[in-house]
């Protein structure tokens, strides 16, 4: 390559890199689709935004710019940070034209039988709707070959045949219709692949053109075919290729919005084992000095918790103890540190017994023959000093 034109080469890289706006004008746009044939990400710069001109291809959206999304690990998960989509023009060469909507024409009845002398009667249509044709009388060849259809319609070349000459008039939805019907006659129809791949190049469905043309070049190749083929292939072509960019940019999005989901489940689950975590604690460091599960002292048994004395104390004490209820000066640390004592505490038996005495010192004499009972009140007697 020339050095000049290298070293120019370069310096307008260099000026797309410090300014990619540069990029929007349109003459550079098989740039910027070379560019993105390559996976290569433009910023929204790039485009013209501004752009009134139709899209040959439409897709719905794209995803440009969007690989920042997950960059603050706070918000990773938050729906709100894809950029807006931008969609890029996809230019195509190539004219079309309005698609006709003539009633549709005559067809024939291709499971009828058909006379040797119907045969011979469509082939001299035929031969006429030639005629014509060489003479450029195109509404005349399509009468006689309507008139070869209706004698013969068993013939796929017959539909092909008027198929082409719809072509030529510019009524691409006709010649569909025709080649259709040539190709569920004959499916092996070169001509028929050929006037419909001809016919979907004039409505700019390209992709389907150029599969269909390269069908009727497989089957009988000729150099028409070659050269609608020169025309609608880099349309194809470009429309597969911006079609593949956005299956993937929609993809990277789908799969960034799933990995936003579950960094927002995992921090929801991570907020709630931490409060759970905290409410453990808080609860935790309210309970110091009382009985295990006793907040305080003893809840729930003896009301107040023992401080000073059962309140008011026990009216006519334990029988044969303690007369004039508990003293104050009680020392709880005697109990709390007593296993058997605590382990006595936990038997919900032995705690309703107790409450049961509280309420009634008279009922002591009901749980003295209790095995469970009998023993601890006689331990908490020796503990609180009474008599043994």
């Amino acid at each position: 390559m020339d050095a000049s034109k290298l070293n120019q080469f370069k310096q307008f890289i260099e000026q797309c890199k410090s300014n990619p706006s540069v990029l929007s004008d349109p003459s550079l746009s098989f740039f910027r689709d070379y560019l993105e044939s390559l996976g290569a990400q433009l910023p929204p710069s790039a485009y013209k935004h501004d752009d009134s001109k139709s899209k040959s291809f439409v897709v719905e959206e794209s995803d440009e710019d969007m690989a920042d999304t997950d960059g603050g690990k706070g918000n990773a998960y938050d729906e709100g940070e894809e950029d807006e989509i931008i969609e890029s023009d996809l230019e195509l060469e190539g004219e079309t034209v309005e698609p006709d909507n003539d009633p549709p024409q005559k067809m024939g009845d291709s499971s009828v039988e058909v006379s040797e002398e119907s045969r011979d009667a469509a082939q001299t249509a035929k031969a006429k709707a030639m005629e014509a044709i060489s003479e450029g009388n195109l509404e005349e060849a399509i009468e006689n070959l309507t008139e070869a259809i209706l004698l013969n319609p068993t013939s796929a070349i017959m539909y092909a045949t008027r198929a082409s000459v719809y072509v030529k008039m510019k009524k691409p939805n006709a010649a569909i219709r025709d080649a259709n019907a040539a190709l569920e006659i004959n499916p092996d129809s070169a001509k028929g692949y050929k006037t419909r791949g001809m016919a979907q190049a004039m409505l700019g469905q390209w992709e389907d053109a150029a599969k269909d043309l390269h069908l009727a070049s497989k089957l009988d190749y000729d150099e028409e075919i070659n050269s609608v083929l020169k025309k609608v292939e880099p349309n194809a072509h470009r429309i597969e290729e911006h079609r593949r960019k956005y299956e993937r940019l929609h993809k990277e999005r789908e799969e960034r919005k799933i990995e936003r989901e579950r960094q927002r489940r995992r921090a929801e689950a991570q907020a709630a084992y931490e409060k759970a975590k905290k409410q453990e604690e808080s609860s935790s460091s309210q309970k110091p000095g009382g009985m295990p599960g006793f907040s305080g002292g003893m809840p729930g048994g003896f009301p107040g918790g023992m401080p000073g004395g059962f309140p008011g104390g026990m009216p006519g004490g334990f029988p044969g103890s303690m007369p004039g209820g508990m003293p104050g000066n009680v020392d709880f640390s005697k109990i709390l540190n007593d296993p058997e004592m605590m382990a006595a505490f936990s038997d919900p038996e032995v705690m309703a017994a107790l409450q049961d005495v509280m309420k009634n010192p008279a009922n002591l004499a009901k749980h003295q023959s209790n095995p469970k009972v009998a023993p601890v009140i006689a331990k908490m007697m020796s503990k609180f000093g009474g008599p043994k």
